[in-house]
């Protein structure tokens, strides 16, 4: 018996291999003899860098960068030297996760340092780059990004702009002459978890904003400025990609992916599961065991349990979801292929007191699903089932 085992990172909790590790753990004391491949997923957010080097074998290697408030860190980033790819995680650079929650300040935080890790793969000779957008403390539209690369924003009065999104409000001249000209040859796949546009009530600075330290008056700051910043890049470039699927993610960064980058936006979790050959292992498995921190409605946008659910339906491989919170509309997610989903608590519980227990919940509830699984198996006559 075969089952593949293809958890998300667990917020705050465990990353995705670890999650991996732990319901296998469980599977193992119900299942001795069974075949479990452990494939940790990541659909674009915090912790899809891990999941794309545990695929793919790429070196892991890290560069000096700005973080979202401007302050020398390090970050994290892939080289695969045979196919001269870079794997590049914004949350590395300029993720929510690095901040504390009296840190976060959608107004002023930059993307400065996801545009020196993509240098940083360019001066290692990248010629193709897979970009992951999600978990991050930004808003400024890419604006810093584009900065670290070479452009230009400058004020009415010749003036650069300061960090963050806000300041995009006053930005009178956007110039892409000294843009890295070895951008022009680099093939960029951006990986989006969120199908949201750039501007108005589902965009960036309205969905995302308020996790980021925005209150409402900002919210409208926000919006009103990347809406000018849009403005002046469709001036510039001669096309306006502001209502794309995908451009208001990690507030704004699909947008300037598009715009400046000539990225292809694709759902975070296709294109991990692409590099991770997720379809041949779904060849003969009995069953798929995924799960992410929380199941909701919003998941159908692009959440790693729906993506691994859609492709396990078309092999015919019944799919479980351990979550470690099953919110609002998770029943929509039965249209999608999962096949039963369960939230991690054994009892009432705070989250400070989930948290930390969170590997040995999966393992608990990976064993009980692999009891049922087996009985089931039995009760059916399946003389594989062991």
């Amino acid at each position: 018996m075969r089952i593949l085992i293809a958890p998300d990172s667990y917020k705050d909790a465990l990353p995705a291999r670890e999650a991996a590790a732990a319901i296998a753990g469980g599977l193992r004391r119900a299942l001795p003899e069974a075949e479990l491949i452990e494939c940790p997923m990541g659909d674009g957010g915090e912790g899809t860098l891990d999941a794309l080097l545990a695929a793919t074998g790429a070196e892991r290697r890290t560069a000096d960068v700005h973080d979202a408030l401007g302050r020398q860190a390090t970050a994290a980033w892939g080289w695969h030297v045979e196919t001269r790819t870079a794997y590049v995680e914004l949350a590395e650079a300029s993720g929510l996760q690095a901040l504390t929650t009296e840190q976060r300040t959608a107004l002023h935080s930059t993307t400065r340092g996801v545009g020196e890790l993509i240098l940083a793969a360019l001066d290692a000779g990248a010629e193709r780059l897979l970009l992951t957008l999600g978990g991050s403390a930004t808003n400024d539209g890419g604006a810093g990004m584009l900065e670290a690369l070479g452009a230009r924003l400058r004020d009415a009065e010749g003036c650069a702009l300061p960090a963050g999104g806000a300041a995009l409000a006053a930005l009178q001249r956007l110039d892409l002459s000294e843009l890295d000209p070895r951008l022009a040859r680099l093939q960029v796949e951006a990986a989006v978890d969120v199908d949201n546009p750039l501007l108005g009530p589902r965009g960036a600075s309205a969905v995302f904003g308020p996790q980021k330290g925005a209150s409402e008056a900002d919210v409208e700051r926000l919006d009103a400025a990347l809406a000018h910043f849009a403005d002046c890049a469709a001036d510039v470039l001669g096309e306006d990609h502001r209502d794309l699927p995908g451009a208001g993610a990690a507030g704004g960064m699909g947008f300037a992916a598009r715009a400046f980058l000539n990225a292809e936006l694709r759902p975070g979790i296709e294109l991990v599961m692409q590099q991770a050959n997720f379809e041949q292992h779904l060849h003969d498995a009995a069953l798929v065991i995924t799960g992410e921190g929380q199941l909701d409605g919003q998941s159908l946008s692009g959440k790693t349990p729906i993506g691994i659910s859609r492709a396990a339906r078309r092999h015919g491989v019944p799919v479980i979801v351990l979550a470690g919170r099953l919110g609002d509309g998770w029943q929509a997610a039965y249209d999608e292929g999962v096949t039963a989903a369960f939230a991690l608590a054994d009892r009432l519980m705070t989250l400070d007191e989930a948290l930390p227990r969170c590997a040995e919940l999966l393992g608990d509830r990976a064993e009980g699903i692999a009891r049922l699984f087996l009985a089931a198996r039995r009760s059916s006559g399946d003389s594989s089932a062991n």
